[in-house]
């Protein structure tokens, strides 16, 4: 029977077991955005799982919205997250990494001074994000997109993913989630067009669909994921149907190969969203979000998932893999060094030792 120390193929990738390592956003960026020496200690620490999905790393200036997050889209960023697949690779493992285009989730501050801060409609996050003093503040008014400029969106994010591979990442996982821009263009609250990208569920899956294809046209749809939380309100989010809306995406992205739909399952009034992904969605399947080693095995033992993702976990244990497999007690993480901005603090990051 199954377990999660089970080998699994998804899509392109041969996972040796079935642990994940999900993206956490650690603002340990370097002054450019780029990976810094630290960060690529702290993705190899961590190798021994059978996929790491990296924080979330803005596919272009406009993308980004928070301090210290790394990006993909400039020549020293290419170089610094090379290094970071290497190390991982050296040790045997994978690396996926999130593209994270954040949308109106965006504080001035935290972004370059030419860039723009854009939408599906011109509605500003509700909540509050830190600043470069970590202090919470408004977010940017966004602009929103015209009809004409959403394939020049669509064209970073598949520059990012040629710009991954490059980097000799194993594949890409488009954030679909957490009230960013994906999201935005999902949900019926934040999406208030008229034209074919907004209105119904068909049209406000439009964005989401257009952009996998496009990276699946890029770098192949065997290397190619997507994350989903549907009814999750993070960032302003309240769609008026997301059952319907998830239902929809996910009956149009079924048939394009692509290698896994990675769920954040939180609960939801009127339907489970794990059922609803396998109700709709032929493909492998990554389950996150309150999972403990007895709960994950039940769920690929089940065959509800083919693999699993933990993240508060892999914060503090680094070997989680092997905590698992010797039955050694989990650490506990210092949530006050979860986010610091600093690029060469290891407090908390890459000091947390090993079981035994």
């Amino acid at each position: 029977m199954a377990d999660v120390f089970s080998p699994v193929k998804i899509g392109d990738l041969a996972l040796r077991n079935r642990v994940v390592m999900a993206p956490m956003t650690r603002d340990r960026a370097g002054p450019c955005d780029e990976p810094t020496e630290l960060m690529v200690e702290y993705y190899r620490q961590r190798a021994s799982a059978g996929l790491i999905v990296t924080e979330g790393t803005q596919p272009s200036p406009t993308g980004k919205g928070y301090w210290r997050t790394p990006g993909i889209h400039s020549p020293e960023q290419v170089a610094g997250w090379r290094k970071v697949a290497d190390a991982v690779h050296a040790e045997g493992g994978l690396i996926a990494m999130q593209l994270m285009h954040v949308g109106r989730a965006a504080v001035r501050a935290n972004k370059d001074p030419e860039a723009k801060t854009v939408a599906p409609s011109a509605i500003p996050c509700p909540d509050p994000i830190p600043g470069p003093d970590g202090i919470p503040v408004a977010t940017e008014m966004p602009r929103a997109l015209a009809a004409h400029e959403i394939p020049g969106v669509i064209a970073e994010y598949v520059a990012a993913a040629r710009n991954a591979r490059a980097a000799g990442i194993d594949a890409v996982e488009l954030h679909c989630a957490s009230g960013y821009l994906p999201m935005q263009f999902l949900s019926s609250n934040s999406n208030q067009r008229s034209d074919a990208y907004g209105g119904n569920a068909e049209s406000r899956v439009r964005f989401v669909v257009e952009t996998l294809s496009a990276i699946a046209a890029a770098i192949g749809a065997g290397r190619v994921g997507f994350r989903i939380c549907p009814g999750v309100t993070f960032n302003g989010m309240a769609d008026a149907d997301p059952a319907e809306t998830y239902t929809t995406l996910l009956k149009a992205v079924d048939g394009m190969g692509l290698a896994y739909c990675h769920l954040i399952h939180i609960p939801n009034a009127g339907f489970d969203s794990l059922e609803l992904v396998r109700a709709n969605w032929r493909g492998a399947v990554i389950e996150n979000c309150g999972l403990t080693l007895d709960k994950a095995n039940a769920v690929i033992a089940q065959g509800k998932a083919e693999a699993v993702s933990f993240g508060y976990a892999y914060i503090a244990n680094p070997d989680l893999v092997e905590r698992f497999r010797s039955g050694a007690p989990l650490a506990k993480g210092d949530r006050a060094t979860f986010y610091t901005g600093h690029g060469d603090d290891a407090r908390g990051y890459t000091d947390y030792p090993r079981a035994g």
